[in-house]
């Protein structure tokens, strides 16, 4: 910031000095009485002003610690301190501008994700030539072009050639991350090493790096609760130090005790560490992609007692996989699934799309399939290697080739696609929807960061729900929920603060009752982002367990730059009880103690030692691989 733009931004500041300075050059050119009525009339008119906003905040309902910068002021003036008076007027004024020094340095990371943010693309046109355009003149489908060290502007899909992008905005991932044609590749990333092509697949308002900048500027705009919690230690805190200054103007007999007492009890610690340590707290729950809304989220969040999870796509994955396949007597597997998958190829249906890119990844090579059938809610019927063959439901099968599927149970949790022909029954394909690798790392860490209940609400049948929980060690199942009951269901928990988990639009209504609402954001579900209080922007569960650390760690530094503060202001009051403290110095070391707490308040934007241990325990599986082998071949751009 230049000097000009400093003064504009901060004109009591820069007056304070001024007078300072024209009071210093009067004392040392022998004007110490001009001196004298120049600082100390300042020094009265900013305790003036101080004492109209102290009565505004009155009125309000807010009590503040301005009465305490007030009083010292008064007093010093009227015992003749009229220096140290100054000082503590510098103090005051200058409170707005360390404060925004401190709160730039607490989210920095925020403002670099700001800074980050795309403005304009490279579009492809009707003659392959690449335009800068502004980047809401994206629309889908169009063709960008990404060079090395540029910023993906919109999310699209890999097109031509496999690509490295740095990642580290969205995840936290310090490596770049190779990706195949076809892959997804969201704004925010950087491409690395060569040109890069994506074809659009969301407008810019739509992308995964707006979303983040959206929710991060309105929870900056937040105001922290911090100042609510300041304001529960600002009563007594007043109370003592006017307390420990009577007392030591009646043990003297001198009202300059009273002054010097006072000049070492102002409240920045208060007013700005602890502020500063919330913004520093959010600003790095952000650059780990987790977006907290508000600072009295992230005290909420710190105190939690109760967890309730969703299970489709928060707990499990939320797409089904070919579990286990179980051919019959005298088939091969292969042959199962390509036969399945030949009659499935021809259906939408999620399951029949499961089947298919099984087959894919095994590199099976599937039959023609003729006069093919889907029956709605039982399966496919085709002919395929010249006999009718069936994939679907044990009856459906049954009565297309006249060969009844075995009866072996299903195992919990999992779905049967049973396929026959009018030769035989070949065997079943069992799909599970599958829990997350780090999803019983990430209950355990809950659990050891105080989380006392781990529950689970689905609308899914109590025996699939049941099997998950034991698997996992979930302390309370609930099961066959519509989303009405989960509502009711997250308010007859007991042990509160309560956070509920979970991803899709079905999760808003729970989202938005639960005192604090996680929306596991990477899919794009809109309506559960916006009723949540906490929205992780990446597919990770173990996200949940971060956001917990951040914010306990948060509200811990912020206390602790409350108490240093506090404990110290306490220390040089009973000082300056014994008169070994002159009003002049106490102000002077005031403002040290102020800068000691801030110090303080901005250990937490960076990670404690127990979050780094979490951090180690809580390495998984489930996240994307660093460097993949793409062996599709290059595609030409169209």
């Amino acid at each position: 910031m230049n000097p000009g733009s400093w003064i504009m931004r901060y004109p009591a500041v820069t007056t304070t000095i001024v007078v300072g300075l024209c009071g210093l050059v009067l004392q040392l050119s022998g004007n110490a009485a001009t001196a004298a009525w120049l600082v100390g009339g300042y020094a009265l008119l900013i305790a003036a002003w101080q004492a109209v906003a102290m009565v505004r905040n009155l009125r309000r309902g807010n009590f503040g610690l301005d009465v305490l910068a007030v009083t010292a002021i008064t007093a010093t003036v009227f015992v003749g301190d009229y220096w140290a008076a100054m000082i503590v007027a510098l103090m005051v004024t200058s409170g707005a501008a360390l404060e925004d020094y401190a709160s730039a340095r607490a989210h920095r990371e925020v403002t670099a994700l700001l800074e980050r943010a795309p403005r304009f693309a490279r579009r492809g046109d009707e003659h392959g030539q690449f335009r800068e355009v502004p980047i809401f003149a994206v629309v889908i489908g169009d063709l960008l072009m990404v060079r090395p060290g540029e910023v993906v502007p919109v999310d699209g899909l890999l097109e031509q050639d496999a690509a490295a992008f740095d990642e580290s905005s969205l995840t936290g991932e310090p490596l770049p991350v190779e990706h195949c044609v076809g892959d997804q590749i969201l704004s925010g990333s950087v491409s690395q090493q060569r040109v890069a092509y994506l074809r659009a697949t969301v407008s810019a308002e739509d992308s995964q790096y707006q979303q983040i900048i959206n929710l991060v500027k309105a929870a900056a705009a937040s105001k922290s609760p911090m100042v609510r919690l300041a304001d529960r230690y600002a009563v007594p805190f007043t109370l003592v130090s006017l307390l420990i200054a009577s007392a030591a103007w009646w043990l003297s007999g001198e009202p300059v005790r009273f002054a010097e007492v006072l000049v070492v009890a102002t409240p920045c610690p208060l007013l700005i560490a602890a502020p500063v340590a919330f913004l520093a707290g959010m600003g790095r729950a952000a650059a780990t992609g987790v977006i907290v809304k508000s600072g009295a989220v992230l005290e909420t969040l710190a105190r939690v007692r109760t967890i309730a999870f969703d299970k489709t796509g928060t707990i499990t994955h939320g797409q089904p996989a070919v579990g286990m396949i179980q051919p019959a007597d005298g088939v091969s597997a292969d042959h199962l699934l390509r036969v399945a998958a030949a009659a499935e190829s021809c259906s939408t249906h999620v399951l029949a799309t499961t089947i298919v890119q099984a087959a894919s990844h095994q590199q099976l090579s599937l039959p023609d399939a003729t006069n093919v059938e889907e029956t709605t809610a039982a399966g496919m019927a085709a002919t395929i290697e010249d006999k009718l063959t069936a994939v679907g439901n044990a009856g459906h099968v049954a009565a297309i080739t006249g060969h009844h599927p075995t009866t072996t149970a299903v195992p919990p949790g999992n779905i049967a696609i049973y396929v026959g022909n009018t030769d035989q029954y070949l065997g079943r394909i069992l799909l599970t929807d599958q829990v997350r690798d780090n999803a019983k790392l990430t209950l355990g860490a809950l659990h050891r960061l105080g989380v006392a209940t781990v529950a689970m609400l689905t609308g899914d049948a109590a025996t699939t729900a049941n099997h998950i929980a034991g698997q996992l060690g979930i302390d309370d199942v609930r099961a066959g929920l519509l989303p009405a009951d989960k509502v009711a269901a997250v308010s007859s928990l007991t042990e509160r603060p309560v956070a509920m988990v979970g991803d899709g639009v079905n999760d808003a209504p729970v989202l938005a009752a639960a005192d604090v609402g996680i929306a596991m954001g990477a899919k794009g579900a809109t309506a559960a982002s916006e009723s949540a209080d906490v929205v992780i922007m990446l597919d990770d569960l173990s996200r949940v367990a971060t956001s917990i650390a951040v914010a306990q760690r948060t509200v811990r530094v912020a206390l602790e730059a409350i108490w240093l503060g506090i404990a110290i202001s306490v220390v040089l009051m009973l000082i300056a009880v014994t008169g070994l403290l002159p009003a002049i110095l106490g102000a002077t070391l005031q403002e040290v103690v102020d800068l000691v707490a801030i110090g303080m308040a901005l250990r937490a934007a960076r990670p404690g030692r127990s979050e780094k241990g979490l951090a180690r325990q809580l390495r998984h599986s489930d996240r994307p691989e660093l460097q993949r082998d793409c062996t599709e071949q290059s595609q030409p751009i169209s």
